[in-house]
This record gives C-alpha cells, sequence and structure tokens, in this order.
C-alpha cells in the first residue's frame, strides 16, 4: 500500500518539479514581464482561502475519497492543454487561474487518505511522500535538462502528460477508502459545520498562519529563482540540480529521520523551520557563488521539509475527522494560497526592481512566521 499511495504522489510532483521553477520561464518566453508573471501566479494563490474550502466541502461530498481526485486532475490536464495557442495575458490569466487552484489541491486531498492509512496500516508517512519528493528532483532536473538544449514550450507538454498520469493513478492506485467510516455520504450541513468550527478556533488559525507565513517566504525562489540565478550567469541545468539538492535532502529527511522526528515532536520542528528560513533567503538575497550555494539549498531540509511535516501534524491534533479534509486543505490554503499568493505577487515587482535583494522580504516573512510558531508552545491540546 505505501508504494501505491507513493506513486500517486509522484506523479503529482513529477508535474509540480518541472511547473514550479519553468513555468515562470515558460511565461517569460511567451512575452510576459516579470510583474505579469507575478500575478497570473499570485492570482489562484490569493484566491485558495476561499476556493479550497469550497473544494474540500465539494470533495467530501463524495462516498470514496479518490473520486474528486481523479476528476480533478482531469479538468486540471485539460486546463494546462489550453495555454497552448498564444491567447496573451488575459486568458493565460484565467486559464491558469483554474489549472493552478485545481492542480494545488490533490496534494492535501492525499495527505489525509496517507495519514489516515499510516495509522492502520502502520507505515511511515514519510516514505510514500518521499517517493513524491523524488519525482519532484526529476521533474526538477529532467527539465532543466531540456531546456538546456530545446524549447521551453516543451514544459506545457510534459505538464499535460504529468496530469494525465496523475488521474489514471487517481483511480488505479488510491484505495476506495470512504469518506465516511459507515459509507455513507457526509451532509452539507456537517461539512460546513466542520468548516465553521476550524475557523473559529485561535489555536488552530495561530498554527496554520504561522506555517504559512514559514512556507509563503518560498514565494520569490519558486517564482523566479531560476531567472536570479540565469542573471548570475548560472546556466539552466544547474538550476534544475540546484532544485534538486534541495529536494533530495527533503528525501533523506522524509525517508530517514522519522525516529528523530518524533522524538523532537512537531513544535520544535516548526521553529528549526522558521529560524533556518531566515538565514537561507538572507543568504540568497546576496547572489552567493555557486559553491555556497548548494549548501544553503540544503535547508531546504528545514524550511520545507521539517515544516511541511510539522503542519501536518498540528492540524491533525487540532481537527477532528469530521472536518479533517478541511484542516489539510486550509492549511495548504494559507502555506501555498492567500499568504503565498501576495508574496508571489510582490515577488513579480521586487525581482524587476531589486533582482536577487527581493529575498529579504521573505526573511522578514519568516521572522514573522518563527515569532508564531514560538507562540504555539503555549497551546495544551499539542503537548504530548
Amino acid at each position: 500500500m505505501p508504494v501505491r499511495l507513493g506513486l500517486f504522489y509522484a506523479a503529482i510532483f513529477i508535474g509540480n518539479g518541472a511547473s514550479s521553477p519553468y513555468m515562470p520561464v515558460w511565461f517569460h518566453h511567451r512575452g510576459l514581464s516579470g510583474a505579469q508573471i507575478g500575478l497570473i501566479l499570485s492570482a489562484p494563490l490569493l484566491a485558495r482561502a476561499v476556493t479550497a474550502p469550497a473544494i474540500a466541502v465539494w470533495a467530501d461530498s463524495f462516498k470514496l475519497r479518490r473520486t474528486p481526485l481523479v476528476l480533478l486532475a482531469l479538468v486540471t490536464a485539460a486546463a494546462y492543454a489550453l495555454l497552448t495557442p498564444n491567447l496573451g495575458f488575459v486568458w493565460w490569466f484565467a486559464i491558469w487561474f483554474v489549472a493552478n487552484s485545481l492542480y494545488a489541491t490533490l496534494p492535501p486531498l492525499h495527505d489525509v487518505i496517507v495519514l489516515n492509512r499510516s495509522r492502520t496500516d502502520d507505515f511511515n508517512y514519510g516514505w510514500p511522500r518521499g517517493m513524491g519528493s523524488a519525482a519532484f528532483i526529476i521533474g526538477n532536473v529532467g527539465m532543466g535538462a531540456i531546456l538546456a538544449r530545446w524549447s521551453p514550450e516543451l514544459v506545457l507538454v510534459w505538464m499535460v502528460m504529468a496530469v494525465l498520469a496523475t488521474a489514471l493513478g487517481g483511480r488505479f492506485l488510491i484505495p476506495p477508502d470512504p469518506v465516511l467510516a459507515s459509507g455513507a455520504k457526509a451532509q452539507l450541513s456537517d461539512r460546513l459545520g466542520g468548516l465553521k468550527e476550524l475557523i473559529g478556533d485561535k489555536d488552530f488559525m495561530l498554527a496554520v498562519s504561522s506555517v504559512g507565513l514559514i512556507q509563503s517566504a518560498h514565494a520569490f525562489y519558486y517564482g523566479f529563482s531560476a531567472l536570479a540565478w540565469k542573471q548570475q550567469g548560472i546556466p539552466e541545468s544547474l538550476t534544475g540540480v540546484l532544485w534538486g539538492v534541495g529536494v533530495a535532502v527533503e528525501v533523506g529527511f522524509l525517508w530517514f529521520l522519522e525516529p528523530w522526528r518524533r522524538k523532537v515532536g512537531p513544535r520544535n520542528l516548526l521553529v528549526m523551520g522558521g529560524a533556518a528560513s531566515v538565514i537561507r533567503w538572507t543568504t540568497l538575497a546576496f547572489s552567493p557563488p555557486l559553491w555556497l550555494t548548494f549548501p544553503v539549498q540544503a535547508l531546504h531540509t528545514f524550511t520545507y521539509a521539517a515544516t511541511f511535516v510539522a503542519s501536518l501534524e498540528i492540524v491533525e491534533r487540532l481537527s477532528s475527522r469530521t472536518n479533517a479534509s478541511a484542516a489539510q486543505l486550509m492549511n495548504s490554503a494559507l502555506s501555498g494560497g492567500m499568504l503565498m499568493g501576495l508574496a508571489t505577487m510582490g515577488s513579480g515587482a521586487l525581482f524587476d526592481g531589486w533582482g536577487a535583494k527581493g529575498y529579504l522580504v521573505m526573511s522578514v516573512m519568516s521572522l514573522a512566521g518563527l515569532a508564531g510558531a514560538v507562540r504555539l508552545y503555549g497551546v495544551k491540546r499539542l503537548d504530548g
């Protein structure tokens, strides 16, 4: 079972590995400015505070958890394909909004399935999730090598094929786990009630906001690291390798540090993630030499992986079975949503005006998230 669940993560993230660093390159190749790219990338993120909970309520209306995953992937693949014609900024903006809004819900919805299965089948969640991260590296390095020789147009071809593979994986790899233990459909009133309960929970909102600030500080890196490194004279083939180094250490964390992770605890992990984030973005702001950039990329272990795993456990402890999907999607909505959207939208202008110095604003966001993470030590529900 862990292998099948991991292969589905791999199908998702082999696309994400190409999309995250290289869709901005594709848009730039099509003639858009940094500010326009920032607007396109940020719009679905800004709206995710609304779209993610709405999709969570819709997803829990099915009997099986895998059904909405298949449907979401099919529509996403069609949306990516529609980007192909030279439609211009307005149409690309609208189509990307749909594609990214739907695609971003796949990992957290799958997280709910894998977290439940890891308890019932007694396996480490990090193993299947690490397979997804390994596939992310393949997307990074593979697309970087392709772009070193061929046109950025191939980024979109890669994405359509990857999302179609995700749809197939949703049908044939994910077990038919029910949304409710009884196998019945959840009533709309219950789904909305669980969502309202989360929104009114101050501890939950503090947790997801703190995580959101630390994760959203990756915005400049996700949107403009490839272009910033290109300005430094680093070839695109090495951009994929640099991204790959960051994700490789993430895989190591997920696969081999489970005993240490459990000993440290989610709150300590989150604080480590916030502190590492401040160091990472401050260093990259000053365009370090290549020999230093590689170890700085290794901080991805904490800035992303430790923060991500900590958030899953914290959110799970602060939610219930009836609102688990909504809780994970709200966590994702802030981590890769509204806060990420604001940071991404600003990153376009930061890159146009300041170049790599735009990373300094990400350092400030990380400090704010770190402060919130420290406050979680006072939340008794997270003890133990």
